[in-house]
């Protein structure tokens, strides 16, 4: 079962991964990170007034993406570099994807790349206050990887809302789970992981 997981920046793809990978642990899912195939630098596209805009479709390597998730959906070991914002490329770490019977994929252009999208069995829009999003974003940005508070406003404004408004609220009706990463998270969760063993067990059965 291929299960994915689709948020804006900041809300909350990769706790919500982790919740699952440890619900589920048992199985010993797999877990598939769009983040690890970021071109590099020089392959990013520059917006109109010559700043990097990492929050396009063309900002990852789509064919090798959908090619390693392929691969691994038929049981095969996949060896990806584990992207890091800010380290040179010859610094990532190679990491080893096992294939399990639980995939769990999470990124920003789930949906938006037909390939993956049509691969997946479950799919979950994360739902949350932009407010919320954007403290998180000015918190993560300005302590781990460096920007001014000006320089994430304006990312926020002319790159990240955007790409949200472009690349993924178009696919949010067609979720099947909307996830409220709010004060309603826990029971959210709680649905979330019933809605999950039901449609393994029906897979199961065929």
């Amino acid at each position: 079962m291929i299960i994915g997981i689709c948020g804006g920046s900041g809300s909350g793809k990769t706790t919500i991964l982790n919740r699952l990978y440890s619900q589920f642990k048992d199985l010993d899912p797999s877990v598939f990170t769009m983040d690890n195939y970021y071109r590099s630098i020089d392959q990013q596209k520059l917006d109109d007034n010559g700043e990097i805009n990492f929050d396009l479709p063309t900002a990852l390597d789509q064919v090798k993406l959908t090619g390693d998730l392929k691969r691994l959906a038929n049981g095969e070991q996949v060896v990806v570099k584990e992207y890091h914002f800010n380290s040179p490329p010859d610094k990532h770490v190679l990491i080893t994807i096992e294939p399990s019977e639980l995939l769990i994929v999470e990124g920003l252009f789930l949906f938006h790349y037909p390939e993956v999208r049509e691969m997946l069995d479950f799919s979950i829009f994360i739902d949350v206050d932009q407010e919320v999003q954007l403290d998180r974003r000015l918190y993560r940005d300005q302590e781990t990887r460096g920007y001014t508070r000006e320089a994430i406003l304006y990312q926020w404004e002319n790159h990240v809302t955007p790409c949200f408004n472009n690349y993924l609220l178009p696919y949010r009706k067609d979720a099947d789970f909307h996830f409220r990463n709010d004060a309603r998270a826990d029971q959210d969760f709680q649905s979330l992981t019933q809605e999950i063993e039901h449609r393994m067990e029906e897979q199961k059965r065929g």
